[in-house]
């Protein structure tokens, strides 16, 4: 892939995260859930540093789940 399409790549699962973030601030939940969430989405950010592809898998499925309701219990 050349750098411009790279870059677009990285920009789209930048915006992506961002707005999973935003979205998991949004929820009604217990903190503890919240936490959990929010180390599931940190994880991806880093693993987007090594494979963006893993990661942009990653990141369509956490909002599937969000987008289902699929939210952990509490203190995972």
């Amino acid at each position: 892939m050349d750098n411009d399409g790279q870059l677009k790549l990285y920009t789209a699962v930048a915006a992506q995260l961002k707005e999973a973030h935003s979205r998991v601030r949004a929820l009604q939940v217990p903190e503890g859930v919240r936490m959990a969430l929010t180390r599931k989405l940190l994880v991806i950010t880093a693993a987007a540093k090594h494979d963006l592809a893993d990661a942009t898998r990653r990141l369509e499925s956490f909002m599937k789940d969000l987008d289902e309701g699929r939210i952990p219990e509490e203190g995972l």
